[in-house]
Parts: structure tokens; C-alpha cells; sequence
């Protein structure tokens, strides 16, 4: 996965969106991202699973307009997609701060030690800690990465196509999806 390629196509998406419209600080900005762990520890809570053999098939009767539906029915909601939303928020934000993200993947080859029995809340919990930690902010960004990354692969999650499809949904979707504030 290229992050430095991916945070221009996340950025560019949130800006046709209107998310960049008004000035935000660092601290909000991560807020949004500490928001979405959140619902990722809930999503895993609940149980709610994604169904991706049933997404693609979808896809493969319509073409690209179906999405939206698909993504909707088949996909939203679920620990995935909640990390998917962590790795784009993460991007776009980069991407408004022009920070490179060069760093993330060799951080990721620094959490080998991240146990593969570790709970789901606890590598939560380490990630919103690092959008607090007293570090520069590419650093807080790129570690997050990093550790998303880390904990995906160790799970067998393919992070990088619910990415891609939370982005394709994301740029179908109506100007500051509907009417909400940030």
C-alpha cells in the first residue's frame, strides 16, 4: 500500500466533499480519527461482520453507481470498514498537512512484537493514545498507520481493499455526506 500516493486521492476526495472547506486544527482532526477507532471497538462489540463475497457479486450484476447500495448492505458498519475509516482519515489529513508518510511502514516493521493474542480494545487503545502522544504530528500519523497496518495484517484482514472501497463509496457520496458538520 502507498501511502503517500493514497493520502492525494483521500485528500482530493474529502476536498470535492467539502471537508477542508473551513480551517481545522490538528487537534480536531484527530479527534475525528480517535471517533472512529470508537466505532470500530463497537462495530467488533456487536459482532457485525462484513459480507464480502456478497458485496463483489453485487458489484459484478451492476456497475460503479451500485456502490453506494452495495457498500451500504454488505459492508458498513463492520470492525473493517471502522478501520478503513482510521487509515483515511489518517491519509486525507496527511495529505491537507502535505506530511510525508514514508516512516509509517518502517514503524511497521518495529511492532513485530505486537502479540497476535492481543484484545481488539487494547490495540484501540494504543492507537488513540498515539494521536495524544507529545510527538510531531507525522509522527502521530505514520505511527497510527503503522500500527493499523500492523494489527491487520497479523489478523488476516485485508485493510487495503476495504480502503479502496470505503474511498470508491466516499466519492459517490452527496457534498459533506448529506449535511453533517465535520
Amino acid at each position: 500500500m502507498n501511502l503517500n500516493e493514497l493520502k492525494i486521492r483521500a485528500y482530493e476526495i474529502a476536498c470535492e466533499h467539502g471537508w477542508y472547506e473551513e480551517e481545522q486544527s490538528d487537534e480536531e482532526l484527530l479527534m475525528l480519527v480517535i471517533t472512529e477507532i470508537a466505532e470500530a471497538v463497537n462495530a467488533d462489540r456487536n459482532g457485525i461482520k462484513p459480507d464480502i463475497d456478497g458485496y463483489k457479486e453485487f458489484i459484478e450484476a451492476h456497475d460503479e453507481s451500485a456502490v453506494p447500495y452495495a457498500f451500504n448492505h454488505f459492508i458498513k458498519g463492520c470492525k473493517e470498514e471502522e478501520l478503513a475509516d482510521v487509515v483515511i482519515r489518517c491519509l486525507s489529513m496527511a495529505g491537507s498537512r502535505n506530511l510525508d508518510l514514508s516512516m509509517a511502514h518502517d514503524m511497521m516493521e518495529c511492532l513485530d512484537e505486537l502479540k497476535p493474542n492481543i484484545t481488539f480494545p487494547k490495540v484501540c487503545y494504543i492507537i488513540a493514545s498515539l494521536t495524544t502522544a507529545e510527538i510531531a504530528l507525522v509522527s502521530k500519523i505514520s505511527s497510527v498507520l503503522a500500527v493499523v497496518l500492523k494489527y491487520c495484517e497479523c489478523k488476516g484482514i485485508g485493510i487495503e481493499w476495504f480502503v479502496e472501497q470505503k474511498m470508491k463509496y466516499n466519492a459517490l457520496r452527496p457534498y459533506k455526506h448529506g449535511g453533517k458538520k465535520y
